[in-house]
């Protein structure tokens, strides 16, 4: 019998456009993307992009949010842009409108470094996502559907992630370009202030 796979760490800097939809999609569900940086060492990130879920029948208007969550500061920074449909002659046109930036308090990471080990991952065989093998990873919290994770095939790189409260309704984040490597202190800079 193979011995047991040890979940891995996800690497130490990395970032990734990211593409956010539901299983199974929903009359009202949206698909929206953006881009993610996370770094670890420096205990900081930025999610740039739509929000998902957000409903805009129920709000009135799309929100785009940029938020940098700092750790270390304990502090995260959100700027955000509402975007209303407006009739015009030529057919709906959006207007964007910037809104009151927003600093919170921000304790960790959306999503830990070792957010596998830490839940006790177990490794539930080898998936073909987004034309490439991956390795799934499966947490299961006490009291909620389990979270999938989906790594390149023997590696670190995140792929594809699962997860959501609702079993019969799943939240999806695919990451199809994660680069690893260095990222430039600019990226986080509006959070210095």
């Amino acid at each position: 019998m193979p011995a047991a796979l040890t979940p891995p760490l996800l690497p130490p800097q990395w970032s990734s456009a990211y593409i956010s939809y539901w299983t199974p999609m929903q009359e009202d569900d949206q698909v929206t993307s953006g881009y993610c940086w996370f770094d670890y060492a420096r205990n900081i990130c930025r999610i740039d992009g739509l929000f998902n879920p957000w409903s805009e029948k129920e709000h009135g208007h799309l929100l785009w949010m940029s938020e940098i969550g700092d750790a270390r500061r304990e502090h995260s920074r959100k700027q955000k842009v509402a975007y209303t449909r407006q009739a015009a002659p030529t057919g709906e046109q959006l207007q964007g409108t910037a809104l009151a930036d927003e600093v919170t308090p921000f304790h960790a990471l959306f999503l830990p470094q070792a957010v596998l080990v830490d839940g006790a991952a177990r490794h539930d065989g080898r998936h073909s996502v987004l034309g490439r093998e991956a390795d799934a990873w499966v947490i299961e919290p006490a009291g909620k559907p389990p979270s999938v994770f989906y790594l390149e095939a023997g590696g670190n790189r995140l792929l594809r992630m699962v997860t959501g409260n609702d079993p019969q309704h799943r939240s999806v984040r695919d990451f199809p370009n994660l680069s690893v490597g260095d990222i430039p202190d600019s990226v986080f800079a509006s959070c210095a202030t």
